[in-house]
């Protein structure tokens, strides 16, 4: 078979809802096999949308999979590379090859393109209009009824570090933007 020197993005398939251990067992797989110079990125396609929570009618942010089960990655297509990335735990296979040991086709620069931007799109941090010192009550999870000043704001993850009075002493916890509503 001949082998191309240049990097391409593949699509893998995976169990559905293994996108992320696939994504995790690769880069893992990669560095421990010593194929970092063949295996550059691994991406699982999703958005981030605020949804309503059914349980208990609040809004929280929530990853959805924009293609559910698919995972692509960035790399030299050699037989060493598809090997190790064919045999990943959690890979059902390389979308695009035609019958068993057959090397897949690349995804179009135009695919790629537009995927990568939608990611890009999709990772822009959700304004918030929390500031720290501000005082907020917790209206989701352990600390639920509590009120806590914020300590920080960590706006890419969508988190606060809240401290709340517990036992009469200030306890400090993180909580997500859609756990908490100012006061």
């Amino acid at each position: 078979m001949v082998e191309t020197a240049e990097k391409q993005w593949y699509v893998l398939h995976t169990y559905s809802g293994y996108e992320n251990k696939v994504k995790e067992n690769l880069k893992s797989r990669a560095q421990s096999m010593g194929m970092e110079d063949y295996i550059f990125d691994v991406i699982v396609p999703a958005t981030e949308e605020r949804v309503k929570n059914a349980r208990t009618g609040k809004f929280q942010m929530e990853e959805k999979k924009t293609f559910p089960g698919y995972v692509i990655v960035e790399m030299v297509m050699t037989d060493r590379s598809w090997f190790v990335v064919r045999n990943t735990p959690g890979v059902t296979g390389f979308v695009g090859s035609h019958g068993a040991g057959s090397k897949p086709a690349p995804l179009l620069p135009e695919e790629v393109e537009d995927i990568l931007a939608k990611q890009d799109q999709e990772s822009v941090p959700v304004s918030h209009d929390f500031t720290v010192g501000q005082t907020v009550k917790v209206i989701d999870g352990a600390f639920e009824g509590l009120e806590g000043k914020i300590n920080s704001i960590n706006a890419e993850h969508h988190k606060l570090n809240i401290s709340v009075q517990m036992f009469g002493r200030d306890t400090d916890t993180e909580v997500d933007f859609s756990q908490v509503e100012k006061i």
